[in-house]
């Protein structure tokens, strides 16, 4: 499961960082827990090791059910990885939701629109928020009070043609910022 077959008769002293650290995960398995605590597991190792690691956690959680509680400063993984999710802020919980529910807290979206030539009047509308992002417009809004659909009508109002556009949501690191800004 760790990729160590072909090191079996090694020393662990004489293993990179990367197999020690798979080393430990087995060392961690080996009595077929029911829970495994993983401490910033993918800091400072390489994309196989990172890849191989989250395949077997999903693998242990989803065949074994065992519960994995992970502790990382990579907000994306905890994004990708977790059910739920507890954010902490010197020392204090500040939340505990589902990763779906902290994902909901902010109703922030942007929509990213590339034109095709000079702008002169940037988009207006109810709820929308527009700047100038180097060559492109960043139209900001909440998607409980304005659609996609009423920021792409505000881009035609201001006769704005569109060579690209590209849309983000908040992210879990978004969230961790709102609620961590204000606690400092």
């Amino acid at each position: 499961m760790v990729g160590l077959s072909d090191k079996a008769n090694a020393y662990a002293r004489t293993l990179s960082g990367g197999m020690r650290r798979r080393l430990l995960l087995g060392k961690a398995l080996v009595h077929h827990p029911q829970i495994l605590v993983l401490d910033e597991p993918t800091a400072g190792v390489d994309i196989e090791l990172r890849q191989m690691l989250w395949e077997n956690v999903r693998r242990l959680n989803r065949e074994r059910g065992m519960t994995i509680i992970l502790t990382t400063h990579y907000l994306e993984e905890a994004e990708e990885m977790c059910d739920e999710i507890a954010i902490v802020n010197h020392g204090e919980i500040v939340a505990r939701d589902s990763t779906r529910n902290l994902l909901g807290r902010l109703d922030a979206k942007a929509m990213v629109i590339h034109p095709e030539g000079p702008v002169t009047t940037l988009p207006e509308g109810p709820g929308i928020e527009a700047t100038r992002k180097d060559d492109a417009i960043l139209l900001t809004y909440k998607s409980a009070q304005t659609t996609a659909e009423d920021v792409l009508e505000a881009v035609r109002k201001a006769g704005i043609r569109i060579r690209d556009v590209k849309t983000q949501e908040a992210d879990l690191e978004d969230v961790f910022l709102s609620l961590t800004r204000s606690r400092a």
